[in-house]
């Protein structure tokens, strides 16, 4: 936020900006920025979550430990039911994207903080990490029996070809729309939460409706890092179904 020729300018977007984390203004290819600061950090906090928050295995769990364990059940019950139960040998693929996401969206909320998951090329490289994986798997597990899953059989047989090219195209587009729901979910929110807390800023004692509609935003923008991580995952679970059973 800043002040220009006597009128307020608030600039949402500035949050969202990569920048080299020991100096400089050029971002090459190697160069440590505050992208790669917050990505590790999420790193971290998955690490402790599921490594030290659980080595004790106690009879009666810690709180880590019941969070870990509670987390791990949920996201198992989830692959099992969505993908079916062949799939449960890509749970801790799963369960580690669905970590790093949740994470990487909750460290976001932190203020002053980075929020990678808004970032359309960190989104983007998760969703054709699945959209690969997904792919690869269906022609190993099925062969060119996976070409089924674009081949519509209880169409009249005139449509089935053109259902057949759109059913290629939609599926192409999966990356795009699987990655551009949680980078835009994320970019919007936070863009609003800044407007609100510049107007906030600039009101003075008049600051209160600002600083109830950020603390009501905030807790929105809780409840969507939550509910974002759970749709990219499931949004995973589903795509992998289809690769294991591809037939209409």
């Amino acid at each position: 936020m800043a002040e220009a020729n006597g009128g307020l300018v608030i600039r949402p977007m500035d949050q969202f900006e990569v920048r080299p984390l020991f100096g400089g203004d050029m971002v090459g290819l190697f160069t440590i920025t505050n992208v790669t600061l917050w990505m590790a950090l999420t790193v971290v906090a998955v690490s402790l979550l599921m490594v030290v928050g659980s080595r004790g295995r106690a009879l009666v769990p810690t709180r880590s430990q019941s969070m870990a364990e509670l987390t791990y059940s949920f996201i198992y019950k989830m692959v099992e039911d969505v993908a079916g139960r062949d799939a449960v040998r890509f749970f801790p693929y799963i369960i580690t994207l669905f970590l790093f996401v949740l994470f990487a969206n909750l460290l976001g909320l932190i203020p002053f903080a980075f929020t990678t998951t808004s970032h359309i090329a960190v989104t983007a490289v998760l969703a054709l990490a699945v959209f690969i994986t997904v792919t690869i798997t269906g022609f190993v597990v099925n062969g060119a029996a996976f070409l089924k899953l674009f081949w519509v059989d209880s169409a009249p047989l005139a449509l089935r070809p053109v259902l057949a090219l759109i059913e290629l195209v939609s599926y192409f587009v999966r990356p795009v729309s699987h990655s551009i729901r949680l980078a835009g979910a994320m970019m919007a929110g936070h863009a609003v939460a800044k407007v609100f807390a510049g107007f906030a800023g600039a009101l003075g004692v008049a600051f209160v409706i600002p600083v109830l509609a950020v603390t009501a935003l905030y807790a929105l923008e809780l409840l969507v890092a939550v509910i974002q991580a759970y749709v990219f995952t499931i949004l995973t679970c589903v795509y992998l179904k289809d690769a294991l059973h591809p037939s209409h």
